[in-house]
């Protein structure tokens, strides 16, 4: 068992269970069975059933991690490749944007609210929908519980990911603009990674979403929550 512990080997295992997941998925056809889920579920099951800590298999997960911040940047592309289409829609792009952005805040901290969440928790909540870092410090700075909104932006980004296309076709919301913008925007780099599988012009749109909305939430959540009576940190 000790051959599992080193970190290149759980690095290795990781990326196979990955590639196996996507094959399912292919073979299946089923959207529920995303490999973001199924990759965490079986990570944690193998982690469970051999005993290796959870920092033992950080030290080759981190390469994931490091390599993410490129993967990141490299969204940019496919904007670059339709900055043309983006410019000419810059006002529209904007506005759904800022009332995007808004109406999840404002939705999510009242209805936990009206629920009977705790402050943290309700704090903890607020930025969901963007991606991990932004989120976690976020709900840092307004006195919320990282480790719980960084679990919340996973959950958040898988529903979107299964589920997010099939519910924006329920509401005939058909044009790649707008499906694409919409996944970014509510369900961050898993979504848009989604967009990505679905084509380049869904990609495009989806990073974009995902970009503004998390400019966006960083700068207004402070403003919201203190607006709604939930932030307990001053900022003067």
């Amino acid at each position: 068992m000790e051959i599992m512990s080193n970190p290149i080997i759980l690095l290795a295992i990781t990326f196979g269970i990955y590639y196996v997941a996507r094959q399912i998925q292919k073979w299946t056809g089923w959207i529920a069975l995303n490999p973001i889920l199924i990759t965490i579920a079986a990570l944690i099951a193998l982690l469970q059933l051999t005993g290796i800590s959870y920092e033992t298999y950080e030290q080759g997960g981190q390469y994931i991690d490091f390599w993410l911040k490129p993967a990141i940047v490299a969204l940019g592309v496919p904007l670059y490749q339709h900055l043309g289409h983006i410019r000419r829609q810059l006002l529209p792009i904007l506005l759904s944007q800022l009332v995007g952005c808004l109406v999840g805040l404002v939705c999510v901290t009242l209805i936990a609210s009206a629920m009977g969440a705790s402050h943290e928790v309700i704090v903890s909540l607020a930025p969901k929908s963007v991606t991990t870092p932004i989120a976690m410090e976020v709900c840092r700075t307004a006195g919320g519980i990282p480790s719980l909104t960084a679990a919340i932006v996973v959950c958040v980004g898988l529903f979107g990911a299964i589920f997010g296309f099939k519910i924006l076709e329920v509401w005939h919301v058909r044009n790649p603009f707008s499906q694409g913008i919409s996944m970014g925007t509510a369900s961050h780099a898993v979504g848009t990674s989604r967009a990505m599988e679905k084509g380049e012009t869904y990609g495009a749109y989806s990073s974009l979403g995902l970009i503004l909305n998390g400019v966006l939430t960083a700068l207004l959540t402070p403003f919201v929550l203190k607006l709604l009576g939930f932030l307990c940190f001053d900022y003067n």
